[in-house]
């Protein structure tokens, strides 16, 4: 089973070339972060309340990249709610967790490496799925969610929720199309605490953010 972190680069990247959708790197590092929480909850070592984020279990998922949040989080020597770890980990820990993830998908085949040189000098690295089968059904796992009324898996819920909160999903559907699902999508959210924690955290940062950028003289 592929993790959260891996799943959400599967939906960043283009279908045809295998570059990432126009998503602002600070916003990738709070979704990169978040995936990272809710893959530890998902395997029940975090948990989560309005209040703080708690270990409840400190044994290593076998997952070097999870491996590592995880004892950032068992080490820490202060309480911290679920915002305060998206902004920890989307600091110093966004890079190495997508790094690993990509890492991950081209040693499962999922992926291939590909550097393309520009004035013979500068690389752009892309990452072409091999056959797109993957990529593909975790999309078509989320449009068959949106597009009817069965109550979803909750990895589902959590790969919606996290999805929305930076606005991947207008990727997989039009602009019109996230107009008419939306009250479906809102009733997906809410159908699952830790997912809509993260994601409602991610939002609120980036909310944040908007409105400190929108104060600085032009």
């Amino acid at each position: 089973m592929l993790t959260f972190i891996e799943e959400i680069l599967l939906l960043t990247l283009d279908d045809e070339n295998g570059s990432f959708l126009p998503i602002r790197d600070n916003t990738m590092d709070y979704v990169l972060a978040g995936a990272a929480l809710l893959d530890l909850a998902f395997i029940y070592r975090i948990d989560t309340d309005p209040e703080r984020l708690m270990l409840i279990d400190r044994t290593p998922p076998g997952i070097p990249m999870l491996d590592r949040v995880l004892d950032r989080i068992a080490g820490s020597a202060e309480d911290k709610n679920t915002r305060d770890w998206v902004e920890t980990l989307a600091r110093e820990e966004a890079e190495n967790l997508r790094e690993a993830a990509l890492a991950r998908l081209v040693d499962q085949g999922i992926l291939e490496t590909q550097d393309k040189k520009f004035l013979w000098v500068f690389r752009a690295r892309r990452y072409p799925a091999i056959d797109g089968t993957v990529q593909r059904e975790v999309k078509h796992r989320i449009a068959d969610v949106l597009l009817s009324d069965q109550v979803p898996d909750p990895r589902d819920v959590a790969i919606i929720s996290l999805a929305d909160s930076c606005a991947i999903l207008r990727s997989i559907f039009s602009d019109h199309g996230m107009d008419s699902l939306r009250p479906r999508i809102d009733q997906v959210r809410k159908l699952d605490l830790i997912g809509r924690e993260v994601s409602d955290t991610i939002e609120e940062i980036e909310r944040t953010m908007a409105m400190a950028m929108a104060r600085i003289p032009h």
